[in-house]
């Protein structure tokens, strides 16, 4: 039997990272928790991009201009949906959410959901460096690490 399990190294890694401006007081924490990580785990400061973009339906647009560059290694979205008072909150993480997953499942490089979906301001900041720790952090080691596995499967 063999068994993959991804390795987190992002040593010679190029990652892409989109953030939404729209709720910068917690997608910034979210940047910042990426960066972080990634930088901790090797990747090189001038290995990783980052692009802003105003809102989380403008995410899933870039990360698939980004992928069809042949730059980045792998991708990561980061943005904050915060439910309001209308239905806009809803059409707005099924958009995010079914586009962003079929750049993953469909594009060249993976793509990492780092997109909060929450019901309030305090919930969000939870996510993004509060108790629930933070989601862009683990976003990075997540990609590096299915990098890692996908690496391994094309050496089988």
């Amino acid at each position: 039997m063999k068994e993959i399990n991804g390795i987190i190294n992002g040593q010679g890694k190029k990652i892409g990272i989109v953030v939404a401006e729209f709720n910068d007081v917690v997608t910034s924490k979210l940047l910042n928790g990426a960066v972080t990580q990634l930088k901790k785990s090797g990747v090189a400061e001038d290995d990783i991009t980052v692009a802003h973009v105003p809102g989380a339906l403008e995410i899933a647009r870039t990360i698939n201009r980004m992928a069809e560059t042949g730059k980045f290694d792998g991708l990561i979205a980061l943005g904050a949906v915060i439910r309001g008072e209308t239905s806009h909150f809803t059409y707005v993480c099924q958009g995010t959410t079914r586009e962003l997953a079929a750049a993953s499942a469909q594009g060249k490089v993976p793509v990492m959901f780092g997109v909060l979906t929450t019901e309030t301001v305090a919930q969000a900041t939870d996510r993004a460096g509060g108790k629930s720790g933070n989601k862009g952090a683990e976003c990075a080691t997540d990609i590096l690490e299915i990098l890692s596995v996908e690496e391994q499967i094309k050496q089988l």
